[in-house]
Parts: C-alpha cells; structure tokens; sequence
C-alpha cells in the first residue's frame, strides 16, 4: 500500500446538490461529481426533501467520482461527509425516511419566536449559546411534536443531513458534535446531550431520539457490503462522522488556528471566527464546537449567494439567453462605476437574522439605471449583511485581521474585491473551490490515520489562491453607503411586519 497513491473522499451534502470530491493526500482534486436534488415546497415557508433522492445522488455521485477519476477504490483509505446544518431528518422505527426539512424552511417562525420570549430564551441561550429560531433543529422538532403529532409518535432517530448518508453508507446512526452543537441540541461548552435543554425546547421525552455523538474524526463504522454495491466503493472502507459543513469549510479554505476567519459566500452568509473558548453572548448567533478547545463564533442567516442565484435563475437564465449567466453578472457589474445614490438592495429573500419578516428589495431606482447596477446593488447588499453579522462578532470580543473567503461567491472575478472593500480587511481566496468537501477529507484523513492532526492537514492540503487589498479611496464610500442599508432596514421594519401579518 505505501508504494500507491492513497486517496480520500470527501462528500458536501448542501441543500439542494450533493458533490463527491476525491483528493490525494497533499489535497489536490483528482476529480468530483455532482447533483441536484429536487426541493418540494408543499405550501409557503415549507421546505422539504426526499431523503431517498438524497442517497440516490450521493451513491450516483460517489459512483460517478471514482470512474472519472479512473482509480482503484481500494487506494481510498477514508470518506467524510460534510453537510448543511439544521433542518430536520427524522427516521421512523425502521430506519425508513419520515420527513426532511432543510434549513431554508420557515415553518416554525412563530413558535421560535415564542421560545425565544423571555426567561426561556435566556435559559436556552445561557446552555446551548444561541436562541430557538425558525429553521434551527429542536425548534423543527418541537414544531412537528405539537402541528404533526402523528410523525412525531412515529419518529424514532432525529439525524442531521450528512448523518443520513453516513447512515446509508455503514448502518450506523451517529452524529457529530460540530452539527449538533452548530443546531443547538447540546449543552455548551460540553458538546454534550442535556435533559434540562430538551425540557426548555418542550422535548424531554426526544432524549432517546437523539444518534450517538462522535467527534467529526471518529471513525463511525466501514462501508456495508450494500452500499458498495451502490457506490463503488470497497467494503470496509473506514467513514468518520463528519463535519456541520460550515465548520469543513473553514478547515478546508484554511481556517483552523485561534483568531482566524472564515466567510463564506454560498446559499448562507457565513461569518466565523476560531476560538479556544466559546463566545457567550447573546448577540451572536451560534456557537459550533469541533474539539477540545476548538470552537467557531458564528454569524449567519440565508442572505448570501442565494440572491444573486435567484436572480439568475428568474431573470437571466428565462428562456436560455446565456451561456454564461454568472460570468454575464460578473462583467455588468465590474463595468458599472460605483456611485453613493446608486440603488440599494437588502438580500432578505428568505428572511434575515434580525427577522423572518423581512423582504428583499430594490431601492432608490431611477431611469438611467441600469441592470448593471441593479446587480452592483445586489452584490453589494449581500456584503453588507456579511459586514453586519461580522460587525456583531466584534463587538462580541472576536478579533481577526484577514479574512478566508470560500464558497460560490468566491468563484467571482469582482466580488471579493467588494467584500475586501467593504469590510476594510485584506481577502484571501482558497485555492480549492470544493472546500467543504476537502474539510471533510482531511476529518476522514485523521479517522484513517494518514493525517496527523487538523493542523496537519490544513498545512498540507490547503493553499492560496489570490489575495484582495482594500482600496483606501473606496472606504467613506461603502461606510456611507452600509449605514443607509442599516437605516433604510430598520425604516422598513414596519412595512415588512404588516406584509407578513396580512
């Protein structure tokens, strides 16, 4: 075995594509698949899935990824999967499906707004460090329990998205501390199951619902003999538990040492910072732990890259106008000059951190506007919510100097120039665009013992890409211009209230 090329898997679970990404042990791509996966919205603010598809796309696109890469799927030493965090995947007696909700869904608005009230708020964020809110675990949880009863009594295993596939790949229903920490099922800064926490979410009796909890490099079992059938995998291939996907992306953009940060541009604005200890205020939204003195501030809400996907798939792609439709927003926008009365735009088109009342916008459009700056507002907007959520770490007592940038956001020719501008920080682009999946290769990569330590393996398999400067010139530009989309927010608090209670 040492004279062949060892290999390890990483799969990134989000919530719609499911990718396989096979890496060597210094972290280059050897090759990747991916899918799309079909979401149901059986009525607004529902967002589902159909755990089958799920395993379907994952074992098509593990298979898939091993016959491009042309290897021998005994040289994989290790597989781990990351995934999005939240949501809700419940399991019934039998280990069959029973429901699948992703973390873009709202259902539970009003009843995390009622956790969230007063003492037991305060009680829930003094023990699991962050708030019930709509798309968060134990609030889907306590939804189900009291508008779906019937699921509820059927329900036998409350999973996280990547510890299905982890389910269908060993038989083993486990999750990981960094994902249940991440949707605050545990005590921190224990990472550990707590009755009195489930008592507070109206869940004492879901304790025996709870998978056993590993650290995301544990080795949770071994390839079965059927999902090699369906995969291509060799049986007996080691699977660790994995990784809240957030955190795998971190470790694969580079991110693992105190005081460094993480922003991630995809579907989510995610903002972390590395810590020793965890951050307990109350201001900031979550708190994910990934080992002993390992832990991830972070700040985030669905307000990121999903806007700017959004507007592609409703505008640009109608009617098959573009072969290239982000690389078409990418130039209109770098041929737009930035002006202090050009439009604003709030990215809150699946609500927002501060409110699931919120809306998306265009502001301040007059006639010689053009879609160039439509889409500069847009790209725009989004970085400022990304400065608001940072700005609240800060405050918090989070201190970096430079920011990782990773995600689909990253990919732009002109968008991290804006975030490196508008934050006032130098911005570091990670090599890999799959990083998620290399942070779940290198969690794999310890479970299989060929990689010593987190450390370790960001040293070794992760790498820079390009560096952006801020520009001096611009700074009173994007201050004066972040503080209207603060004020303009907060003037139309009242108006997003009244849409939602119509």
């Amino acid at each position: 075995m040492a004279d062949r090329m060892r290999y390890l898997l990483g799969l990134d679970a989000g919530n719609t594509v499911i990718k396989a990404v096979l890496f060597d042990l210094d972290g280059n791509q050897i090759a990747m698949h991916a899918l799309d996966g079909q979401t149901s919205v059986p009525q607004p603010g529902y967002v589902e899935r159909d755990l089958n598809e799920l395993w379907r796309n994952a074992h098509q696109a593990i298979r898939a990824c091993i016959d491009k890469a042309g290897v021998d799927a005994r040289d994989i030493v290790g597989i781990g999967c990351a995934g999005h965090g939240n949501g809700l995947y419940l399991l019934d007696k039998d280990q069959e499906p029973l429901l699948g909700i992703q973390s873009l869904d709202s259902r539970a608005a009003r009843l995390a707004d009622e956790l969230a009230a007063g003492n037991v708020g305060d009680q829930l964020q003094q023990l699991c460090l962050q708030k019930p809110w709509p798309s968060q675990t134990p609030t889907l949880l306590a939804w189900v329990k009291r508008e779906a009863p019937e699921i509820y009594a059927k329900t036998a295993t409350v999973l996280l998205c990547k510890d299905f596939i982890t389910y269908k790949l060993t038989g083993r229903l486990v999750s990981d501390v960094s994902d249940m920490s991440g949707c605050g099922m545990l005590r921190m800064p224990d990472c550990t199951y707590d009755p009195e926490l489930m008592r507070l979410y109206g869940l004492e009796d879901a304790l025996g619902m709870l998978p056993k909890l590993l650290a995301p490099s544990d080795v949770v079992g071994e390839v079965t003999e059927e999902a090699s059938a369906l995969t291509g995998l060799c049986p007996g291939t080691p699977v660790v538990a994995g990784f809240f996907d957030v955190v795998a992306c971190a470790l694969g953009s580079g991110v693992v040492a105190n005081g460094q940060a993480s922003v991630i541009v995809g579907t989510w604005s995610i903002n972390q910072v590395v810590s020793a200890e965890p951050v307990a205020a109350s201001e900031v939204f979550m708190v994910s732990g990934f080992g002993e003195g390992r832990y991830l501030n972070i700040e985030s809400s669905a307000t990121s890259a999903a806007n700017l996907e959004w507007y592609v798939r409703e505008f640009v792609e109608r009617n098959g106008h573009h072969d290239d439709p982000f690389g078409y927003c990418n130039q209109l926008v770098a041929e737009t000059e930035p002006a202090f009365d050009d439009p604003m735009y709030h990215p809150f088109l699946y609500g927002a951190r501060l409110g699931s009342e919120m809306r998306a916008g265009f502001y301040g459009l007059s006639g010689w506007h053009t879609e160039g700056h439509m889409l500069r507002a847009l790209y725009e907007g989004v970085m400022f919510e990304h400065r608001r959520h940072i700005e609240v770490l800060v405050a918090a007592g989070v201190r970096f100097d430079d920011v990782i940038l990773s995600g689909g956001g990253a990919r732009s020719p002109v968008w991290p120039q804006i975030f490196a501008d508008g934050l006032g920080k130098p911005v570091t682009i990670a090599a890999c665009q799959e990083t998620g999946a290399l942070g779940a290769a290198i969690a794999a990569g310890c479970g299989a013992g060929v990689v010593s330590s987190y450390e370790t393996g960001v040293e070794r398999m992760t790498r820079v890409k390009k560096s952006f400067t801020p520009d001096p010139a611009l700074r009173d530009y994007y201050d004066r211009r972040y503080q209207l989309f603060i004020e303009l927010g907060a003037d139309l608090r009242k108006f997003w209230s009244k849409l939602r209670n119509a």
